[in-house]
């Protein structure tokens, strides 16, 4: 157990500190469940790998419980469930039957131990990635479930990597510790709100002059279009998500982390991955090559940017007094 100045009471499950406030309303079900998961002093002898706080339906589960009943010595049986939830819908079919880990391809420079934050890292594959271009990651997630797998898969991979329950909105790392914040497919299943105080976050534990890299949908993506017409524009309930506008992106990042700018990161939905085509079954490969070519291409033609449906937003801090009044003004 670990004990704040604010005498909030953290407790330690398996080596993974739990660091989620009880006393706020929480973003997604998971963070609950962890809660009520690690309230107890026997929870981790009835389910020692918190299948319960996974978010996945039933059948889900109960097939990771089946796998981990026989053994199964390839893919982590938490990771072979949990693709379909981290990569989209592209990726169902491989739900149970995954073969390799699908960690992708990380789009900043190799450095060497630079210190990144990866916001929402679920099973870790974006800290393998940075990982391998020479950061050193540290992965932060509600759900005790996936964290706890995340370590098993860098323990199986060599990767040196750290892991903490915790929530976007409240770090629990001290002001500028980072070089990067990296959040892939997260802030977008926010409420705009909470998503802006969670960037007021980033920005606080980003060191002067670091960096923040984060996916965020385009409201003006075909696929994006076309799931808000499915739900008649509708306000977005519960962890349906958020869609943004490239402008909106610009004025809210720009307030609240830094000067920024938005590149591509896939067409026809959110999640798609070129390092990842080998793993699909034909027809979905062939939407995996189309959305890199017109990547590719988007480098050329900036216009392209504003109709793609997943896009990254890169901020650079300046400094770190300023800013931290400011978002926190914004936020």
């Amino acid at each position: 157990m670990l004990r704040c100045a604010g005498n909030h009471r953290y407790p330690i499950v398996d080596g993974i500190p739990v660091m989620l406030l009880d006393e706020v309303l929480q973003t997604i079900g998971i963070a609950n469940t962890t809660l009520m998961a690690t309230s107890g002093s026997t929870i981790n002898e009835v389910d020692p790998y918190f299948v319960e706080t996974l978010g996945l339906s039933q059948e889900e589960k109960q097939g990771i419980r089946d796998k981990l009943g026989a053994g199964n010595s390839g893919v982590d049986a938490v990771v072979q469930y949990l693709v379909g939830a981290t990569s989209g819908r592209l990726y169902q079919y491989l739900i149970g039957n995954l073969g390799a880990y699908p960690v992708p391809e990380f789009r900043l420079q190799s450095t060497s131990g630079k210190l990144l934050l990866d916001v929402g890292c679920s099973w870790g594959r974006w800290c393998f990635a940075a990982a391998r271009k020479g950061y050193i990651p540290i992965g932060i997630d509600p759900s005790l479930g996936a964290v706890l797998a995340a370590r098993r898969v860098a323990d199986k991979l060599g990767v040196a990597a750290s892991f903490v329950v915790g929530d976007a909105r409240y770090l629990p790392f001290e002001t500028g510790s980072f070089d990067v914040v990296f959040s892939y497919s997260v802030l977008q299943h926010f409420s705009k709100p909470d998503a802006r105080v969670a960037l007021g976050e980033v920005r606080r534990v980003l060191r002067d002059r670091g960096s923040s890299l984060i996916q965020m949908p385009n409201q003006f993506g075909i696929r994006s279009l076309w799931n808000c017409v499915r739900r008649g524009f509708r306000e977005p309930r519960s962890f349906e998500v958020r869609y943004w506008s490239p402008a909106e992106l610009m004025t809210v990042f720009t307030q609240l982390v830094g000067e920024t700018s938005l590149s591509v990161d896939g067409y026809f939905g959110l999640g798609v991955q070129a390092s990842d085509a080998h793993l699909l079954p034909p027809r979905f490969r062939a939407v995996v090559i189309l959305s890199e070519f017109l990547r590719r291409l988007s480098n050329k033609r900036g216009w392209m940017c504003r109709f793609a449906d997943s896009l990254y937003v890169t901020s650079a801090c300046d400094s770190v007094g300023t800013r931290i009044e400011e978002a926190a003004a914004h936020a």
